[in-house]
């Protein structure tokens, strides 16, 4: 069973603004043995307590901190003090990849969280998703990624829905768009990749409607429909195809985010989600400010 009354689904989607930051403090105050939480940025200060009190009430919390990010380590290094006075496990990323983007958490080894979003104020206030999921092949992928990478060992993809870059997210992304026979509606803040561009495009003579909301480079605008998002802000990844299926995540449709960063993301097939997110990207499209 999931939290937050979804009972009978193995999958929920979190919808920014809107969700807040609430779905992630009940996540944090309901596990009973272990969190494994993945951190990129986080200024969220109940986070932090909320953390705290897990391993004050016997939780075993671990936390995977970014090396680095853009606008200095500063501010991490000052959480990843103030953590392990708290009484978290700590490891900080490899400064093997460019950085190591993803957001992810995993509650007593049986629910999984995949965000689009960091833990800040200014995330909960933008556009953007977090898919949470029971399934057992999908929490099990996690782990093993999570424990590749904060013991800094090889990790090797086995579950074609968790996308995981640089290992298979150009793939499995071009695969998914390839599979579309009506529609593909996109949400992307920095698209810049060239070969997913003309992919897109092909899609289009093919007869599949694609539309983009966010920010794209000049090439990509050339060859589809781009509109910019009117809300207060854009930071989210996210593909519908034909209703049905959606993908969510941290990678942007760009090179960097395939072939040299740590981004992590889930391809969904639940119709329910797909159709949600599909909704809301139809409201999106028609907004004007």
């Amino acid at each position: 069973m999931l939290p937050h009354n979804t009972t009978g689904r193995s999958m929920k989607l979190i919808v920014e603004p809107e969700g807040g930051i609430g779905p992630i403090l009940d996540a944090i105050d309901g596990a009973k043995r272990t969190i494994d939480i993945l951190i990129f940025r986080l200024d969220c200060k109940s986070v932090t307590r909320g953390l705290e009190k897990a391993v004050a009430r016997g939780v075993r919390v671990r936390a995977l901190i970014a090396s680095k990010h853009r606008g200095g380590g500063a501010d991490l290094r000052r959480l990843e003090r103030r953590l392990l006075r708290g009484g978290v496990i700590l490891a900080r990323t490899s400064g093997d990849l460019t950085r190591y983007h993803g957001k992810m958490m995993i509650v007593d080894r049986r629910i999984l969280h995949v965000y689009g979003f960091n833990y800040t104020r200014l995330d909960y206030e933008s556009r953007s998703f977090g898919v949470v999921t029971t399934r057992p092949s999908l929490v099990k992928e996690a782990l093993a990624l999570f424990e590749a990478d904060a013991t800094r060992t090889p990790y090797r993809a086995r579950h074609d829905h968790l996308v995981v870059s640089p290992l298979n997210s150009r793939e499995r992304l071009s695969a998914f768009i390839r599979g579309a026979r009506r529609e593909l509606l996109i949400y992307d803040p920095r698209f810049t990749d060239g070969a997913i561009g003309r992919l897109l495009a092909r899609r289009s003579k093919d007869g599949v409607t694609v539309r983009v909301i966010g920010k794209a480079h000049r090439r990509i605008r050339a060859l589809l429909d781009v509109r910019k998002y009117n809300g207060v802000r854009l930071h989210v990844r996210a593909i519908v195809r034909d209703g049905q299926d959606a993908f969510v995540g941290s990678q942007s449709l760009g090179r960097m985010a395939f072939d040299d960063r740590r981004e992590i993301g889930l391809i969904v097939r639940d119709a329910d989600i797909a159709r949600r997110i599909r909704s809301i990207f139809q409201r999106d499209w028609r907004s004007r400010r």
